[in-house]
């Protein structure tokens, strides 16, 4: 839209008339004519604001998309590089995870496969070399696994407070699963200073009482 230099048309309609005085309906029209050149004015002020804003929505939404994507470039690649790190990783694990278990079912089979009401007096010796050989095996597949694997450290057998409750036992349970005699010891061994404290301090009383 092609804006024209504001009041060239109303100096230019002066000029002309210069010559001559203007009359009442000249002035109400050239009035009328400058308030309509001021509202074309306007309208072409307020449509270049809304252009403006549009451009400045479009120079933000592309600076949001190249920092968005040299963000997510570098996020990605790295994440994809520690992924793979951790998969290979997990891989491996699991891997030697297959070969222990296969090992501890080998271990087991062979251990359970030892019949002792078979062995003879004339093979026993042989009978036990055996089956502390298979014995040996076993635990040296076992504390390999347990160097490998952190899970196999973790005890297995629960308390009884535990297994009823699933919470450790609070201090008047622990009391109460140490039986009448231990508790009557256990009440003697705190309560005696305390007795012994009291018995002097009555013996003081009447030593003091006697002496006067």
């Amino acid at each position: 839209m092609q804006v024209g230099r504001p009041g060239a048309g109303t100096a230019a309609t002066f000029r002309a008339g210069a010559d001559r005085p203007l009359k009442r309906e000249e002035v109400e029209a050239r009035v009328l004519e400058t308030q309509q050149r001021l509202a074309e004015l306007k309208q072409q002020q307020e449509a270049l604001e809304r252009e403006r804003a549009a451009l400045e929505e479009l120079r933000r939404r592309q600076t949001e998309w190249h920092t968005g994507r040299e963000e997510m470039l570098q996020n990605l690649t790295r994440g994809i590089g520690l992924l793979e790190e951790a998969e290979q990783e997990a891989r491996q694990q699991a891997e030697q995870m297959a070969r222990s278990l296969a090992a501890f079912r080998d271990a087991l089979e062979k251990i359970r496969a030892i019949r002792e009401e078979d062995w003879t007096p004339e093979d026993l010796n042989l009978q036990l070399t055996r089956a502390l050989t298979v014995l040996e095996n076993a635990r040296m597949e076992w504390n390999s696994a347990r160097l490998k694997f952190p899970i196999l450290n973790s005890s297995g057998a629960p308390s009884r407070a535990d297994s009823a409750s699933g919470r450790p036992p609070t201090w008047v349970e622990s009391l109460d699963e140490l039986g009448w005699g231990r508790l009557a010891r256990l009440g003697l061994a705190l309560t005696w200073p305390v007795a012994a404290v009291l018995l002097l301090l009555g013996l003081g009383w009447m030593v003091a009482q006697w002496l006067r």
